[in-house]
Parts: C-alpha cells; sequence; structure tokens
C-alpha cells in the first residue's frame, strides 16, 4: 500500500490501489479506533459525500468499518464539503467524514476527515490513522458494535447556516444569477438557498446522474456558465466545483474571474471596516504577485502557505487571521465557516454587489495581474523526475532569468501525479521561454 494521504485527504482512481472497498473498510476502522480508543461513552461520526456512483460503495464500506469499532454514523447523503465540517461541530460529533474527489472526473474518488471541532486533520493525525489502517485494528466485541441511521434534513441546516451568513434585512431581489452546480453536492442547496435569498436563478449543473460531475461544467468548465450569464442577460455567475469548496465568479460580460481577485476585494472592504483580523490575508504560493502588491498598497500583508486550503485554514488559526483562499476559488472566512465554502463565498460577493450597487466587473476587477504561465507535465508511478539533474539544472537557468522580474514555483501536484510548472513576469517573451524550458526538461526525464 503506498502513502494514503495527500494533500487534501485520500483521493484516487475508484477500485484501483487504494481507493476500494476493501482499503475504505480498513481506513473507517482505523478512524474508529483513533476517535474511540476505549470503549468509554458514545461516539458518532457524521457523513457526506458527492454525487459519484462511487460513493455508495465507500459510504457503505466507511459505515461497517466505523460501526465495527463501536462508532454511530449519521448519514447525510449528498451535501457540499462545508456542510460536513459544519454538522460535525453542531451535532456534537467526533469525526466528520466527505467522500469526494472534488473538481476531479468521475472516475475518482477521495475520502477527506474534520475533527470534532469542524476542521479538517492535521499532518501528525493522518500520520497517525495511516499507521493504524497499516497495522490494522483489534475488533470490539459484538455488543458493542455501532449504529447506522440517515439524516434527512442535513441540507437545510446547511441552508439555513448559509443564510445566516447574509447580512440580515438584506435581500437578492432583482438580481439574476447564473449558479452552475458541477452536478455536484450542491445540485440542490445552491439554487434552494440564492432562490429563498430573493434572486432570480439560473441553474445549471443540476441533472447529476452518477457520471456527469464535473463534466463540462463547474468550476473547472467556467465558460458553460458563462455562455448561460450572456445568453440569459444575467448579472453574475457563481460556479461551483463537484463538493462546492470553491467558486469561481463571472461578470455579467461573461469574463470569468479567480479567486485572487475577489480575495482582494473582501481583504479591502474588510480592513475598511476594521474586520480583517491581522491586517493580512493568507493565500498560497499560486496567487499572483498582482494581489500581494495590491495588499501592500493599503498597508496589508500577504501570508503566503504551500498550496491545499487546509494549509491556509492551519496558518489562519495559528496566525488569528479570517481571510484566506487560493487563486482556484477555494475561500476561507473562519468567521463563519472551518473550510473553503464556495457558495458561502459566492453569497458574500452577491451581498457586496447589492451593498455597493456595483456591477460585477467592477468588483472582479481590483488588480492588474502580473502575466502568469502555468503548465503541467504528467508523470507515471515511481518517478521523480525533479530528482533528475536536467531538470535541476534547467529549473536554476529558469529562475536566473527571471530573478528581478518575477518568480517561477515548480511543484508537485498533491492530487495528481503531475508536475506544475507556473511563472510570473512582466516580459512575456522571458516567461514563456522560462516555463517551456522546465517543461521541456521535465517532460524529457520522464520519457527517460
Amino acid at each position: 500500500m503506498k502513502k494514503l494521504f495527500g494533500t487534501d485527504g485520500i483521493r484516487g482512481t475508484a477500485n484501483t490501489g487504494n481507493m476500494t472497498a476493501e482499503t475504505a473498510l480498513r481506513i473507517g476502522a482505523a478512524v474508529g479506533r483513533y476517535f474511540k480508543p476505549d470503549d468509554s461513552g458514545v461516539h458518532r461520526v457524521v457523513i457526506g459525500k458527492d454525487t459519484r456512483l462511487s460513493g455508495y460503495m465507500f459510504e457503505n464500506a466507511l459505515t461497517a468499518g466505523l460501526t465495527s469499532m463501536g462508532m454511530n454514523v449519521l448519514l447525510l447523503g449528498p451535501v457540499p464539503t462545508p456542510a460536513v465540517g459544519l454538522l460535525t461541530r453542531s451535532m456534537r460529533a467526533d469525526l466528520g467524514v466527505m467522500i469526494s474527489a472534488s473538481h476531479n472526473p468521475a472516475e475518482d474518488n477521495g475520502i477527506k476527515f474534520f475533527g470534532p471541532d469542524g476542521f479538517k486533520l492535521s499532518d501528525a493525525a493522518e500520520a497517525e490513522i495511516e499507521a493504524l489502517v497499516r497495522g490494522g485494528v483489534e475488533l470490539i466485541d459484538a455488543g458493542q458494535i455501532g449504529r447506522a441511521k440517515r439524516i434527512d434534513d442535513g441540507r437545510f441546516r446547511y441552508i439555513e447556516r448559509i443564510k445566516s451568513s447574509f447580512p440580515r434585512q438584506m435581500r437578492l431581489d432583482g438580481l439574476k444569477v447564473v449558479v452552475d452546480c458541477a452536478n455536484g453536492a450542491a445540485h440542490r442547496v445552491a439554487p434552494e438557498a440564492l432562490w429563498e435569498l430573493g434572486a432570480t436563478v439560473i441553474p445549471v449543473g443540476v441533472s447529476p446522474n452518477g457520471y456527469n460531475i464535473n463534466q463540462g461544467c463547474g468550476s473547472t468548465h467556467p465558460e458553460t456558465a458563462a455562455e448561460a450569464v450572456v445568453a440569459h442577460g444575467a448579472d453574475v455567475g457563481i460556479c461551483l466545483d463537484g463538493d462546492a469548496d470553491r467558486v469561481i465568479l463571472i461578470d455579467e460580460n461573461g469574463k470569468v474571474g479567480d479567486g485572487d481577485q475577489f480575495m482582494a476585494l473582501m481583504a479591502a472592504r474588510w480592513a475598511d471596516e476594521g474586520k480583517l483580523k491581522g491586517n493580512a490575508l493568507v493565500a498560497t504560493v499560486m496567487s499572483n504577485l498582482g494581489l500581494e502588491r495590491f495588499l501592500e498598497g493599503r498597508g496589508l500583508r500577504l501570508e503566503r502557505t504551500n498550496v491545499g486550503d487546509r494549509y491556509v485554514v492551519e496558518r489562519m488559526r495559528a496566525g488569528g487571521f479570517n481571510l484566506g483562499g487560493e487563486q482556484s476559488g477555494h475561500i476561507v472566512m473562519t468567521d463563519h465557516s472551518t473550510t473553503g465554502d464556495g457558495l458561502m463565498a459566492g453569497l458574500q460577493f452577491l451581498a457586496e454587489m447589492v451593498r455597493s450597487e456595483e456591477p460585477a466587473s467592477v468588483l472582479l476587477n481590483n488588480f492588474k495581474p502580473v502575466p502568469q504561465l502555468l503548465k503541467n507535465v504528467r508523470y507515471a508511478e515511481g518517478q521523480a523526475p525533479l530528482e533528475a539533474a536536467s531538470v535541476k539544472a534547467a529549473i536554476a537557468d529558469a529562475e536566473a532569468q527571471l530573478r528581478g522580474n518575477g518568480r517561477l514555483l515548480i511543484r508537485t501536484s498533491g492530487t495528481e501525479p503531475l508536475i506544475r510548472v507556473m511563472a510570473e513576469s512582466e516580459d512575456a517573451q522571458v516567461l514563456e521561454d522560462a516555463v517551456n524550458a522546465v517543461v521541456d526538461a521535465v517532460e524529457t526525464a520522464v520519457i527517460t
């Protein structure tokens, strides 16, 4: 068994490798032992999932493993990832589990864990759980086996929590909103929440069939929602991913905005209102240099972390910050949620539209981005292309080219077998040459 946990829980192609029902059963038992180390008291876990067909298989396998260790399981069905974090805490559970591969295609799936405080588990906790999976656990007596119960109103509880984050007395009357739910976990909650707040809703990606999650829709394919915005004359588009923990916004002209522009808007507004804790925004190494310059111009700081919203949240908690996120659309507002929440972020943007009476095109144009180029190179399991001398030399040359005129970032994806090569520079030719040189070197190393 290879290493289980990546940057965001466990993820892979269903029915292969670590993503099998057998492994999920062992994971469930190991997690049950970790959160119920003895026989005292009643222990419970909530489980949510997105709309992938394999979700049924993993839900059943995890339930079997958890109940075999005496955990009582509460099954939420399809709900967004942030709903699991919320309900873990509100239902006084010891553990929350989300079955989802987020923005990945339907054949993939994953498992994410939340502690009793509603936050994702730390690296140390995941390492202990992985050790229990590898070593195995001793099952409890038959009389102590846990129970499983279906919770039918999980999505309604989440909708009410989402609405409570929206300014009181404010409504969305007169706003026409396209919401693309990626045929995923928010296909019911997002349109319902927006409609209840008064918006005219044009739903996209709300017909999941187990196979079409993220397929030509959602935050990874915002062009679908952009076309709908233009066709319907909508004021804004909100694109969620498969588990609705990230959002991409689209203005009234069909132009796609990213997480950096939204974070710039919220950081500036919150700072003006004295609500931005620590006068800082937490974002990853992928966020644009233009965002950093925008914040510096307002006397604010950008705290950078490794890629992954869990690392953003860890830094936020350690530093007492309340706003953070990723360029890809994970937006974390710890005043309202314990993890990235695409729908909540979308509602906060709509609130800014109502409050400022400005169109989305203005609110998503806070700074001029430094030109950024990102290319991915796929590699086979067992390969380590970044260790090749030729790749190291190409990276050193590219860094020398960009020194004083931009930056270079090379990293291995935590969710897919990809090397991500990203650079920023005001000089378009230098930018392209630097990225292509590194990509060529990595591709050659992969082939050989």
